[in-house]
């Protein structure tokens, strides 16, 4: 879109929720040729300028502004991350896209593998920003515009990038001035700030619906927008037939509490594993969080009656409803008690058990326990935190010519050393496992089916708030989301919600040993990982004999290899 004087063009990707406040705020008020928040971006870029526009806006997006006055090129993307943007030189062209799969559209594009990429990929289950997993193409991070000016062009540098938002900041903020509030004055504010949110969210000129787990999350969301809507709410709800693995009667004891217009689908496993060589095409690079296969099927079952939907992702990382921040604090106390000799001697016993692992499973299973000895007991408090978020502990052991840059997590130590580990780790996640796997998840299953998904927790003011609440406020009495839950029961009974935390997750080990093994072996097969020359052939099918061995935990780390193996076969079939 071009503006109105004739300066910018802008392509954008996203929502602007406050959009019709930016333009009440502009002055004097333009002459609008319509009412689309992009030509609102358009005229606040050209009367306020980037960064002031940035500051002011909430939303989700990403943005490529043109100046043609100053030949400047800038790419932006909201602060937490929920639309993804990709950039990078490729010969004397600047290349920018929503999807990697866009820039094939480049005449002469021919990307090269980044095998160092390819290890954190290996490690976190997803490639961290600001790496890709083609050399030379970086990811934006969330919170951050680049620049790109003549000077630079001319010298084939990359944009210069500058944060608008920073989240180590907003911790610091929070942590400086908590809220001294009491605890109904604490749950008011929150359910006053997430209602704000979800209201803003709930406009829209197309049918919206939203997803509901029956967790505490997406219960909340639901709630509040039901409480806001004058019809039924619209909600969506996979189950499946595996005991374990279904909660889609907790969703719908939750939906008729609230009176929701609901939808629930039982997948047969078929349907599920149906999906899984489409897999990676639809997340256009690397990614292995096997919950985006139910993500994928409640965005299908939503877009049938929907064309927007809301999501109760971001609460965990905010509100510490993970249990591995209840027992990081204690766990590290004990590991910083143990002798200093302990990791070093686990590393040479795990040293001493590979050549034995070949032949004795055993041998394996004790060596990736003694590996993560070093790790935890050191007194590097992010290399615990790695250790813990790992699928493979050593991947620069699988990939040919491959090396893992020392820490692949963005600004992670930016976050201030002086606070408790466990609220360290809700920034770390929130820094990244946060918006390169969780958004990613959502962003790749809504965009394939053509469905918006909006996250109002992720709403900038609710996670400014959350980080002014002291932690009495987040965890009581070893359970996490205390605040997030009481706003909760004010709509819902405690009865409907309170049970074990489950994932969103799926049977992968045994769909692994059983209808999906077929093809998990041609893409594992010796021969083939010979041929394409980038996986090391014996680690992958050690790895592969010691999950069919029994080894139940591996199925995260063979997950990894075949969607790295299945985006690899498409990326053959694409190019």
């Amino acid at each position: 879109m071009h503006s109105a004087c004739g300066r910018y063009v802008l392509v954008f990707n996203g929502e602007i929720y406050n959009h019709q406040a930016l333009r009440a705020r502009l002055n004097p008020v333009p002459v609008f040729r319509g009412h689309s928040d992009t030509e609102t971006l358009l005229a606040c870029f050209a009367d306020w300028g980037v960064e002031a526009t940035l500051r002011a806006a909430v939303g989700m997006f990403a943005f490529a502004l043109w100046d043609a006055h100053t030949q400047t090129l800038t790419l932006g993307r909201d602060r937490l991350g929920e639309k993804p943007l990709f950039y990078g030189w490729h010969g004397d062209a600047m290349l920018f896209a929503s999807e990697l799969k866009a820039l094939a559209a480049w005449p002469g594009w021919s990307p090269q593998l980044d095998r160092d990429a390819l290890t954190l990929f290996l490690r976190h289950g997803y490639v961290p920003a600001p790496y890709s997993i083609w050399a030379g193409i970086g990811k934006l991070p969330p919170g951050c515009y680049a620049v790109l000016d003549a000077r630079a062009r001319a010298a084939g540098e990359p944009p210069q990038v500058r944060a608008y938002w920073s989240l180590a900041e907003a911790m610091a903020q929070g942590r400086a001035q908590p809220l001294q509030v009491g605890d109904d004055e604490a749950v008011t504010l929150l359910e006053r700030r997430l209602s704000d949110s979800i209201g803003a969210q709930m406009l829209a000129d197309v049918p919206l619906g939203a997803f509901l787990s029956g967790g505490v999350d997406s219960s909340t969301v639901v709630a509040l927008m039901q409480a806001q809507s004058a019809q039924p709410v619209r909600t969506f709800t996979i189950g499946f037939d595996q005991p374990g693995f279904n909660e889609a009667e907790h969703a719908k004891a939750v939906a008729a509490h609230l009176g929701t217009a609901h939808t629930e689908l039982y997948v047969q496993g078929g349907d599920a594993l149906a999906l899984a060589p489409r897999l990676g095409h639809l997340y256009d690079e690397p990614f292995a969080d096997s919950s985006q296969i139910p993500t994928l099927l409640v965005a299908q079952l939503a877009r049938q009656s929907v064309t927007v939907a809301l999501s109760g992702d971001g609460g965990d990382e905010l509100f510490a409803g993970y249990s591995r921040y209840a027992h990081a604090n204690a766990l590290r106390e004990r590991a910083r008690q143990a002798p200093a000799w302990l990791g070093g001697a686990g590393r040479a016993a795990a040293a001493m058990l590979a050549p034995l692992a070949v032949h004795w499973p055993a041998a394996s299973h004790w060596r990736d326990k003694l590996d993560k000895l070093p790790s935890v007991l050191g007194n590097d408090d992010l290399a615990f935190y790695q250790a813990q978020m790992s699928y493979c502990l050593h991947p620069e052991r699988a990939v040919l010519a491959g090396h893992e840059p020392r820490y692949g997590l963005s600004d992670a130590r930016a976050i201030p050393t002086d606070r408790p580990l466990a609220e360290r780790m809700m920034a770390w996640d929130t820094l990244n496992y946060l918006p390169d796997d969780i958004l990613v998840k959502v962003d790749r299953a809504c965009m394939a089916v053509s469905l918006e998904g909006r996250i109002p927790l992720l709403d900038h003011r609710v996670v400014e708030l959350a980080w002014q609440l002291p932690p009495q406020y987040k965890v009581r009495q070893g359970q996490g989301k205390w605040v997030l839950r009481q706003v909760l029961y004010r709509h819902v009974p405690p009865a409907l919600i309170e049970r074990p935390k489950k994932g969103f997750s799926v049977p992968v080990a045994a769909w692994l040993r059983g209808p999906l093994r077929d093809w998990a072996e041609t893409l594992l097969d010796a021969q083939r990982l010979q041929e394409e020359a980038v996986l090391r052939p014996e680690w992958v099918r050690q790895l592969w004999r010691d999950f069919l061995s029994g080894r139940d935990a591996l199925h995260y780390a063979v997950w990894t290899v075949l969607m790295f193996q299945a985006w690899q076969e498409g990326q053959r079939v694409t190019h």
